[in-house]
């Protein structure tokens, strides 16, 4: 099962490289919901808590700070414990 990959805290070099903030900016309240992935996404998180449970798979954490890429293909629950708002990319 391809995994969540995630950066603690990258270089602001790397995420101008990336082009991070040029990508558009998705926001939500605490809730939680299925979500499937179409394709691959890239975020980079700027505020929020957030626990990603994989179908069949083990709880993840990810919040403020973090860069995180989500594989194509990948069906899971979001659980939003603090508001969140990030940054995104897919493809």
């Amino acid at each position: 099962m391809p995994e969540i990959k995630i950066e603690r805290n990258p270089d602001t070099k790397k995420l101008e490289e990336l082009g991070v903030f040029n990508w558009p900016i998705w926001e939500k309240e605490e809730s939680e919901f299925p979500w499937t992935y179409s394709e691959q996404e890239t975020c980079y998180f700027l505020e929020g808590e957030v626990v990603v449970t994989p179908e069949g798979g083990e709880p993840v954490r990810v919040g403020k700070g973090d860069l995180v890429t989500f594989p194509k293909g990948m069906s899971c629950t979001w659980k939003i414990e603090k508001a969140v708002k990030k940054h995104y990319h897919f493809g």
